[in-house]
């Protein structure tokens, strides 16, 4: 199945071919001149220029074999070699029902799919997820999402922070608030308890402390660095610890991202990769990339071409500890050895580019990134509206589950304000707010451009007006009972007929999400899904009000305005599906 843009460039395309060119100059986009046309081809220029031909004659040549193709009503020329399309309403019904016909509506699978790892999770193990998760999760799953939809094989990683010093320093606050633990006998040979010595909540207050402290004694960081390298260097307690402090944040973690709709494959945390970091620095050595500076072990990474300084990657330090680039090389490793990926993209504040152009650079100089590519989308900061990252009342960071609640109390204020659920099941209604209240906080991120900052206003993003989650599963609730109201009279979508003028506009916009999708997917901006479901629910909205539906008498007229909003939601669903958001039955 081939987008409606694809298969009017394949005709296109053969009126290139027809004057000797190739085909791939009949390529077909959107015109943006709607007042002028609906499609638009450029081609011509670019075909004249190889040609050595004037563009304004070769666009005539083009036109005049295009106005002999039953599909287009109108064909023109504009500026210096522009061609303007109109299809025939005929057609443009007969493509309609093509797309509703289609599971995949319209959007054709990669020809060649790819394995692709998605890294977009950071959080840290016993520590509480802050909204300064927020973004890399719901970025990074809609991606998942919409790479897996175009028929990748998609691995979405958490990437835990499991493996460094804030273990070294809640493990010494633990045993210097319980020595008497097993854990920390070493002449004790097991087995350890299967119960965590420490609750969560006890872990959060731990770590706080402990870093406080660390970093105010030197003799405290001692301690903490001391437990780090027993925990690395194998000690059973310490390991049997880390299990308890693992294990007991991934059910926290597992709950907070899944109340957010957003999941993982795979859940592993930087101390998997632990054995892989010694033979892969002899490897590198082996190489000849490695350096020793100032007792460190160095990569350098800099390139002739840089306009500003690329420090190089440090290793090893030189008191033997190893750096968070180390460690992400050798996820490198371990992801080509497990899923040998394609392409691996990095979910990541934009704050740390410099450091993934180190260990991107680092890596390919290593020759340890096999065939796969490695690209890093650094996303900008979610802020308050005082223009100030998003913070708490009081000036705090923000947990996650606090912003949780807070949106998820204001989508119930809404919906009551609303008087929408009214006579439902408490359960339903709650099960409403709660996918209200993901929706408000998905689209306000996801509408906008990842690298962008943005501003998360609660009041305006939880609205049922304007460009947000609310309003647009509210427009897919309204299509749901529209076709549900049909059915209730025993009526049901037919097929669609060619549009009445009034109609084009929506039909156009329903046959531009293969556009949509294709561009989300080629330039990592979920935002153009975002973008483009908006649109169609604004279309649709001005549609149902100048059109009778269910009131319709003709029955054949009827049969295909129900068959427009069938397709209509479909196109809603897939979307909101894309961005990771759920939508209810009814409101």
């Amino acid at each position: 199945m081939s987008s409606l843009s694809a298969l009017l460039s394949e005709t296109v395309g053969r009126a290139f071919a027809a004057e000797g060119l190739d085909a791939a100059f009949g390529k077909v986009i959107v015109s943006n001149r709607p007042d002028l046309a609906q499609y638009q081809c450029n081609g011509a220029l670019a075909a004249a220029k190889a040609a050595k031909q004037n563009p304004r004659a070769l666009a005539e040549k083009i036109a005049e074999r295009l106005k002999a193709e039953p599909i287009f009503r109108e064909v023109s020329l504009a500026g210096p070699g522009f061609v303007n399309l109109n299809m025939t309403d005929a057609y443009l019904g007969q493509q309609m029902n093509r797309i509703l016909r289609d599971t995949r509506l319209g959007v054709p699978p990669r020809a060649k799919p790819r394995t692709v790892v998605l890294d977009y999770g950071g959080a840290n193990i016993a520590k509480p997820m802050h909204v300064g998760h927020l973004r890399a999760g719901i970025i990074g799953d809609s991606l998942r999402r919409i790479y897996k939809f175009a028929g990748d094989r998609t691995i979405g990683d958490v990437h835990l922070g499991d493996w460094g010093l804030q273990m070294g320093m809640i493990i010494s606050e633990l045993e210097l608030r319980r020595p008497d633990l097993p854990y920390f006998d070493k002449s004790f040979s097991g087995p350890y308890p299967k119960e965590s010595p420490v609750s969560l909540a006890e872990l959060e207050e731990m770590y706080p402390k402990a870093s406080k402290d660390s970093k105010e004694n030197p003799e405290r960081m001692e301690i903490s660095r001391q437990a780090t390298a027993e925990l690395q260097d194998g000690r059973p307690g310490y390991r049997a610890l880390w299990q308890h402090f693992f294990d007991i944040s991934v059910v926290a973690l597992r709950r907070d991202y899944g109340n957010l709709g957003v999941y993982f494959d795979l859940w592993k945390g930087e101390a998997i990769v632990h054995d892989l970091i010694a033979p892969m620095i002899a490897d590198m050595k082996q190489k000849g990339l490695v350096e020793e500076s100032k007792g460190a072990e160095i990569v350098r990474v800099a390139e002739p071409e840089d306009k500003a300084e690329i420090p190089p990657v440090i290793l090893v330090k030189s008191d033997g500890a190893f750096m968070y680039a180390t460690t992400d090389l050798a996820t490198i490793v371990d992801r080509v050895n497990c899923q040998d990926p394609d392409l691996s993209i990095y979910v990541v504040d934009h704050r740390q580019s410099l450091h993934f152009v180190q260990v991107f650079r680092a890596a390919r100089k290593a020759r340890i990134n096999g065939k796969g590519e490695l690209v890093h989308l650094g996303y900008g900061t979610m802020n308050g509206t005082d223009g100030k990252p998003f913070k708490t009342r009081a000036g705090g960071v923000m947990r996650l589950d606090d912003l949780f609640q807070m949106v998820t109390d204001e989508a119930t204020k809404k919906i009551t304000e609303h008087k929408l659920g009214e006579g439902y099941d408490p359960a339903e209604k709650i099960d409403i707010a709660h996918k209200v209240g993901v929706a408000a906080l998905k689209f306000a991120d996801l509408s906008n451009n990842p690298i962008a900052n943005y501003v998360f206003d609660l009041d305006r993003f939880s609205s049922f007006e304007g460009k947000t989650g609310p309003y647009l599963l509210y427009a897919a609730v309204r299509v749901k009972s529209l076709l549900r109201k049909a059915r209730e009279q025993n009526d049901a979508p037919g097929t669609i007929l060619p549009p009445e003028p009034g109609e084009r506009d929506l039909l156009l916009q329903l046959g531009q999400l293969p556009d949509a999708i294709e561009a989300a997917y080629a330039d990592l901006a979920p935002n153009k899904i975002a973008d483009f479901a908006f649109t169609l629910a604004q279309t649709f909205s001005a549609y149902y009000a100048n059109f009778h539906i269910l009131s319709e008498t003709d029955t054949g007229i009827r049969r295909s305005r129900l068959a427009i909003a069938e397709l209509v939601l479909k196109e809603l669903e897939l979307c909101l599906e894309l961005l990771g958001i759920a939508t209810p039955e009814r409101m």
